[in-house]
């Protein structure tokens, strides 16, 4: 005889409820210190096998995982990874932010500006914030302490500067996105280089800004003559040459992304060896740190992967976007809702791990609303899916400074020992209210994000 299905039965099998569980699955597990690409899986394949299958939750995971291992274009993080590693523990790091300070230490605030230079030319490198903030503030934290310079002041020009790695390509940041959303790779790179330069140039506008008020929080430093300049730019000149080689061969259509990723590995080698800085020892550990930061990118996409079609059984998208739509919310409304909530779940949440866990969900609302066409940008084009790669990922990097678990922060607290966390905090505020501006423009004029994808790959 059947068994009789009961009220609470239908109630547990419901799936918005399995998939509300998920979701509380997965937040309990990552405050539990679980990684999220681990939590992920877990929800998602538990909730295939209540909503569909054994058999096709334990299908979703084997296809997903090969799929994932074998996708050509997720090369580009091993590559450009390993060249940001070789370049770190060659030196050429603390090569360009000495040629960043040659020319602009004298300025009032100069190695605040040199910091940040230094980050975003380290950043064309690593596609990390992290080992932006991690290489730089090694170098520039002394420095500026050498000088004078106000701790506050120091450790928030640091911890910014660094976010600038998951915004100018090549950005893991982006390849991630692109997976999540099926974009091209290189499309999202050019997207985010004049993003990236205005950021950039608003970190420096700000430096400006609390110099000009308080003189005393950065000092000039030494200034160099013609040429010392000239001597520490040279000295610049491989890391210099790798990114002119890598990156612009993408921007110039010489390479494809995974391409140039490969070249400027095998370039950053052949110029550590040059330069006679390369070793057996050298090499072990940059492959071990690649592959550490590898294998955490492929484990969180995989995660992505299986949780994306659990929630899609969950009818979760499609019943948050009936909601909405019933409001008549209109698009500078549910566009301002949709940032807010990002950056407010940015102070708890890891930057990856609210991307992969709630892009799914926002894209198709976001999509199927009229914020497209209020931004002039058409959904059925990738200008909507590419703008919007770049807005998320700026939001990533508001959240790699956000208390309390704004990972850029307890980097430069890791170099800075001494430094309390409050004053990392306190000196982080001006910076992150200059992101917010850069996120302003890049919503009020989305064509900025545009201009080089549209351009240069038309």
């Amino acid at each position: 005889m059947p068994l009789r299905q009961t009220d609470e039965t239908l109630i547990v099998m419901d799936p918005t409820f399995v998939g509300i569980a998920g979701l509380s699955l997965i937040l309990i597990l990552m405050i539990q210190r679980v990684p999220v690409a681990i939590a992920m899986m877990v929800a998602g394949f538990g909730g295939l096998i209540l909503l569909n299958s054994w058999q096709s939750a334990l299908a979703t995971l084997v296809t997903e995982t090969w799929s994932t291992a074998i996708f050509y274009e997720l090369m580009v993080i091993p590559f450009f990874v390993l060249m940001g590693n070789v370049a770190s523990m060659c030196g050429m790091s603390r090569d360009l932010y000495s040629a960043a300070n040659a020319w602009v230490g004298q300025m009032r605030g100069g190695l605040a500006h040199g910091t940040v230079l230094g980050c975003t030319g380290f950043a064309a490198l690593s596609g990390s914030s992290v080992a932006s903030a991690l290489t730089i503030g090694r170098v520039a934290l002394p420095e500026m302490k050498r000088y004078g310079y106000d701790g506050k002041f120091a450790a928030g020009a640091v911890a910014a500067g660094g976010t600038l790695g998951i915004l100018i390509p090549p950005s893991t940041g982006f390849v991630i996105y692109a997976i999540l959303t099926e974009e091209s790779i290189g499309r999202l790179f050019l997207a985010g280089v004049i993003p990236g330069i205005l950021l950039a140039s608003m970190f420096m506008l700000t430096i400006f800004i609390q110099t000009a008020f308080k003189p005393e929080i950065g000092p000039s430093a030494r200034r160099y003559n013609w040429s010392e300049k000239r001597a520490a730019l040279g000295r610049a000149m491989s890391i210099l040459f790798i990114i002119f080689v890598s990156i612009g061969g993408i921007y110039g259509g010489v390479f494809t992304p995974v391409e140039a990723s490969a070249v400027g590995a095998v370039l950053a080698i052949f110029f550590a060896i040059l330069r006679r800085k390369f070793s057996p020892l050298i090499l072990r550990t940059a492959l071990l740190n690649t592959v550490n930061t590898t294998v955490m990118i492929y484990f969180i996409i995989i995660g992505a992967a299986i949780f994306s079609p659990f929630l899609a059984l969950t009818q979760i998208p499609d019943n948050l976007a009936a909601g909405l739509t019933g409001f008549n919310l209109g698009p500078v409304m549910l566009l301002f809702i949709v940032l807010f909530t990002f950056i407010a779940l940015g102070t708890f949440l890891d930057g990856f791990a609210m991307m992969v866990l709630v892009l799914p969900i926002v894209l198709p609302i976001i999509e199927a609303s009229q914020v497209p066409a209020f931004l002039e940008l058409r959904p059925e084009s990738s200008d909507f899916k590419v703008w919007f790669g770049v807005i998320m990922v700026i939001i990533l990097e508001m959240a790699l400074i956000s208390p309390p678990v704004g990972m850029n922060v307890f980097v430069v607290k890791g170099v800075a020992s001494d430094l309390p966390m409050r004053d990392i905090y306190i000196g982080i505020i001006p910076f992150w209210i200059a992101m917010m501006v850069c996120l302003v423009i890049l919503v009020a004029f989305p064509q900025i994000s545009l201009i080089l994808p549209n351009t240069m790959m038309s």
